[in-house]
């Protein structure tokens, strides 16, 4: 089982799916007259203007939107994924992932603004939305099927990834790190995970409002550190990432071997591991949005890929390049650990720990969001409680219990997910260029009236 998955897996995220994912931004980009260049500045007024409701249309408000899909995405991708990125791809890698956040900005705010315009009331009272929904509501009951398919990837790929996968990751740091047993961990996350996750949408929101914005400066600041440590090398580090680019050295520490394939390679795959732009996640959590306007919270929603990936990332990456650990043959999150210890003796290694648990929590429970409005696709409300109650008993046992088939199952989920969306998203592709059109429209007027 582990054979066939392995070679599934390799191959939906293979070249083949990275092109989909790249192409996809890129054509969305060119479309969209670069409006996530243009506009960059107006989201980030949306995003502080946000954080109160500005419509009775919604669960939540707009910021706490942002910051539930931040929690989505800011997690162990950001440690561990940019490690490996540039052990295997070398420094070039980093470029890479630039670049795919770059064109992915334009692929999230497509699907945010999909998701929002096509998003429905349930009975219940719930806003939801998503590749699912805009299939049904875009595209037409002959799509239905598709639309099914990538709730169904969903199901999987969140309780895997999003319960098992990150309470596993946050049981073996506190092991390692803080001597914490796993029996200990599972009980004290399955009690702290259904506070947070049987309050629902209203409240994981609330959460990723306070703890996100707090976690990631905090990150940001252990990261800066280290880079004024090393100022004075900074623009030879950023020259090697941008050579290395397109020329990567043969013989460095663990990206021996390098070519530029394999740096655009994991760059690419590393960079959409982390900002999940085209995995259609994030346009679930945008969806409940309080707001009238789908191109206010697309401009909002655009914002998380950039200060995921070309923030926190980058912040990762200059702080391994700048120390050189990444030359030292160490992998993943050992690698980040050894970078932020030389500059931190004692104490280096164990804020990475807690940042990378924390990281992976609130990764959790964003995810119970996205699998549960999945859920509510297929079974209605109804569905709601006991999707939370199986989510919320699959965190203890991912600590308990190895996950190699669950990994590779809920990994091969994810890029199933992405198919249906993208194909989505491409076909109503009219229907975006037209809605952006009609809204700068109105936008020009406003002002020239002003």
């Amino acid at each position: 089982m582990l054979e066939w998955l392995t070679s599934i897996n390799n191959f939906v995220w293979g070249p083949c799916m990275l092109v989909l994912l790249f192409g996809t931004g890129l054509y969305l980009t060119v479309g969209l007259r670069f409006f996530t260049v243009r506009n960059f500045a107006r989201g980030l007024r949306h995003a502080w203007a946000g954080r109160r409701p500005d419509s009775e249309r919604g669960e939540i408000s707009p910021f706490n939107a942002l910051m539930t899909a931040l929690a989505g995405d800011i997690g162990t991708g950001n440690i561990v994924g940019v490690a490996t990125a540039i052990y295997m791809g070398g420094p070039g890698a980093l470029f890479w992932m630039w670049m795919t956040a770059l064109v992915g900005m334009a692929t999230k705010f497509s699907e945010v603004l999909l998701a929002v315009h096509y998003r429905e009331r349930t009975p219940g009272g719930n806003w939801v939305g998503g590749a699912m929904f805009f299939i049904k509501n875009g595209l037409g009951a002959r799509w239905m099927w598709l639309g099914s398919a990538f709730a169904l990837f969903g199901i999987v790929a969140c309780i895997g990834t999003g319960a098992m996968v990150q309470s596993n990751a946050i049981g073996g740091v506190l092991d390692a790190s803080f001597g914490v047993p796993p029996m200990v961990s599972a009980v004290a996350l399955l009690a702290l995970s259904s506070v947070v996750l049987l309050g629902g949408v209203k409240r994981i929101a609330s959460v990723a409002g306070r703890v996100v914005p707090v976690m990631a400066l905090c990150y940001a600041a252990m990261s800066l550190l280290v880079i004024v440590m090393h100022i004075d090398q900074v623009p030879a580090i950023f020259g090697m990432v941008l050579r290395e680019a397109f020329s990567p050295t043969a013989a460095q520490g663990g990206a021996a071997g390098a070519s530029i394939m394999l740096a655009i390679r994991m760059g690419m795959a590393r960079g959409i591991f982390s900002n999940e732009a085209g995995l259609g996640t994030a346009p679930m959590a945008h969806a409940a949005a309080s707001t009238n306007s789908p191109m206010t919270q697309a401009t909002i929603g655009m914002l998380d890929t950039f200060l995921d990936t070309i923030v926190v990332c980058s912040l990762t990456a200059f702080a391994l390049l700048l120390t050189g650990e990444w030359t030292d043959g160490q992998q993943g999150a050992a690698m980040t650990s050894a970078a932020f210890e030389s500059v931190l003796p004692g104490v280096g290694s164990l804020l990475v720990a807690v940042c990378l648990s924390l990281f992976a929590f609130t990764t959790a429970m964003s995810w119970c969001v996205y699998g549960e409005r999945c859920a509510i696709y297929f079974f209605g409300d109804k569905a709601q409680i006991p999707f939370r109650v199986v989510y919320c008993v699959a965190i203890p046992v991912g600590i308990l219990t190895k996950l190699d088939l669950v990994w590779l199952l809920a990994d091969t989920c994810n890029a199933l997910m992405a198919i249906p969306n993208l194909v989505a998203i491409l076909l109503l592709s009219p229907v975006l260029f037209r809605l952006v059109r009609e809204e700068e429209s109105k936008f020009r007027a406003e002002c020239a009236k002003d």
